[in-house]
């Protein structure tokens, strides 16, 4: 029996529903004792096999926005990520991830590995390796702080007058977690300032926490802040990566 027949038989939807689902990165088998996503809808099954379903009709009926390539490096590649994608996929698909959407974008001939997240509200550049290699050297690089990371934010009220420079350090999750900024300019009327924000550190929503923890809430954060909702979104981009590159062995700077 097939894996689609198989599915659409235990679960009782259409086969159609079943491969967009298995398509789109929803169905998995085990393998060698570790799952992996099975999207080939006529794989035949062997007795014994182990297959899972995680459907969720709402996400897969999601349009994903498209990202956009910035640089192919060869080893690896820099993408601008829009708000809305996230960067890699879950249990219950992959169609809207920033990986899925550049492994399509290579017509599967690439093989694609993360070596660093952005949130999903949030957008900006993205680096995707392409060999374990880069992903290795990629990952060491950010692993050992030699990539700096510059963040443009909007938030609420004022920091600190423009050229400001200021640093948080206030603990996140119990853990040591340094976020340095920068006040760019600030609007009177909306009372929203604009900062450039680099992170030391990389804990979890850091710079969205450390801004509502001042009382400056990024604005259009749908998790952290009060008086900072708006209707164009979150406004944390991501706005550069500088690094020596591990292979070229040059200094390299992708901005948006």
């Amino acid at each position: 029996m097939t894996a689609c027949d198989f599915l659409a038989a235990k679960t009782g939807l259409s086969k159609m529903k079943v491969k967009d689902a298995m398509n789109k990165g929803a169905a998995w088998i085990k393998k060698k004792g570790k799952m992996q996503r099975l999207r080939k809808a006529t794989t035949l099954l062997q007795t014994g096999a182990h297959i899972e379903l995680h459907y969720d009709g709402d996400l897969l009926s999601l349009v994903p926005p498209k990202p956009s390539l910035i640089s192919d490096q060869t080893h690896y590649s820099v993408w601008l990520k829009p708000s809305g994608l996230m960067a890699q996929g879950t249990l219950f698909g992959d169609h809207c991830s920033l990986l899925r959407q550049a492994e399509l974008f290579f017509q599967m001939k690439r093989p694609v590995f993360l070596v660093h997240r952005l949130d999903r509200e949030a957008d900006g550049i993205m680096l995707i390796a392409h060999t374990k290699e880069a992903a290795a050297k990629l990952s060491e690089l950010f692993q050992k702080k030699e990539i700096v990371k510059e963040y443009r934010i909007e938030v609420l009220g004022s920091p600190g007058e423009p050229g400001k420079k200021g640093t948080i350090d206030l603990p996140l999750d119990g853990k040591t977690a340094v976020t340095d900024y920068e006040t760019i300019s600030h609007d009177q009327g909306r009372n929203i300032s604009t900062v450039s924000a680099y992170i030391r550190t990389g804990r979890l929503h850091q710079i969205r926490r450390h801004f509502d923890m001042i009382g400056h809430p990024v604005m259009g954060d749908p998790k952290y802040g009060k008086g900072n909702k708006n209707k164009e979104g979150m406004k944390l981009t991501a706005v550069s990566l500088k690094f020596r590159c591990p292979f070229s062995r040059n200094d390299v700077e992708f901005r948006i």
